[in-house]
């Protein structure tokens, strides 16, 4: 399986041979508008110190997924001794369980994806593949749906990862705390993709020679949901699926918190990451679950940058950047009001402080 660099260059010559379809009207205006395929505004980083950020490390990747999969495995083994000894604990030691298993997976769905977690191609894929699954994703569909929101990101009818789009839907954000608009939108996806069929919007920007995949993809993780709901109606407990299947719903809340503040709130069709994505500063602990995804303009503005490297590829642009945000919750002081007013006003959106010089 290709990383998102080998599709994005498979994708750039498919498309000299067919057209994509956009989705819809808007889709038609963001294409008249010179908004598709347009060129985006990076900051200027001397060429050698472009190549040695993008330098890939297995050992930087490897210690990180085993010290998660290590958490992930001993909250689990808590959780199943607080269950068998009836103790209330388990309540709390599940929830820790769900939320180790799947809100981290967003971010390494997302670095894997882009081939740049791993230097060894192969360790991506297999923890891209992991890593969809427990996010409850069609792993080929949405690494294609991913590489088009890096090109065309919040472009509306391009864009399929618009995850506030205007006006704002409070009752949808509200169900993907715990993914539940997400898993209800997904699920019959994958059904129609198990039984060989694939959306009209996938067929937009996944080539025809990937569907094969997406076909397999869909069927291993049916079959993988099937084996825990079967445990469960045998063994007469819902315990097999408080470890697979559940976790994807109560363990999202917390990538949802992270994933907010990439995007919501700020300007739609524009070409500057700098004024539709935001940096934000975490905490180690933080940082660690979202793999430095938090450093979100500047992943966006380079994405071939490895997830370790982004702290420093801040430091080398910040010049040419706006303020980052001093916190997450600094951030949502900003967010909230921004989806508020966007509920009765879909034209407002957050202004970012671009330096003058660079102003695009």
């Amino acid at each position: 399986m290709s990383d998102m660099k080998d599709h994005s260059s498979e994708r750039s010559a498919s498309a000299r041979h067919r057209d994509y379809r956009l989705v819809g009207g808007a889709g038609e205006r963001a294409q008249a508008a010179g908004l598709v395929n347009a060129e985006w505004y990076k900051c200027p980083v001397p060429r050698p110190v472009m190549k040695q950020l993008m330098q890939r490390n297995d050992a930087r990747a490897i210690r990180d997924t085993a010290i998660w999969y290590a958490a992930i495995i001993a909250s689990g083994v808590l959780a199943g001794f607080a269950w068998h000894a009836h103790s209330l604990w388990a309540v709390p030691a599940f929830f820790l369980y769900g939320t180790l298993y799947c809100s981290p997976a967003d971010s390494r769905w997302h670095e894997a994806g882009h081939g740049t977690a791993f230097k060894t191609r192969w360790m991506n894929d297999v923890l891209y593949q992991a890593a969809s699954f427990q996010v409850f994703r069609r792993a080929t569909v949405w690494r294609w749906s991913h590489a088009r929101h890096h090109t065309d990101t919040l472009v509306v009818g391009r864009d399929p990862e618009i995850a506030a789009p205007r006006p704002t839907d409070w009752f949808a954000l509200a169900l993907n705390i715990f993914a539940l608009k997400h898993v209800s939108s997904e699920l019959p996806k994958m059904v129609a993709a198990a039984c060989g069929r694939i959306g009209a919007e996938a067929q937009t920007f996944v080539p025809a020679s990937e569907w094969p995949k997406v076909f397999r993809e869909a069927r291993i993780s049916l079959a993988i949901h099937a084996i825990a709901i079967g445990a469960s109606l045998y063994f007469r407990t819902i315990l097999p699926l408080l470890y697979i299947g559940l976790p994807s719903l109560y363990g999202a809340w917390l990538y949802l918190y992270f994933g907010l503040t990439q995007h919501a709130g700020m300007p739609e069709n524009v070409l500057d990451h700098r004024k539709n994505c935001r940096t934000v500063k975490m905490n180690p602990i933080f940082r660690f679950l979202y793999w430095n995804m938090n450093y979100h303009v500047e992943h966006h503005m380079f994405p071939m940058v490895p997830f370790h490297a982004l702290p420093q590829l801040h430091e080398t642009v910040k010049a040419d950047m706006p303020p980052p945000y001093s916190s997450s919750v600094a951030a949502y002081v900003e967010i909230i009001p921004a989806l508020v007013r966007q509920t009765h006003d879909p034209s407002f959106h957050v202004v970012r402080p671009v330096p003058a010089a660079s102003q695009v």
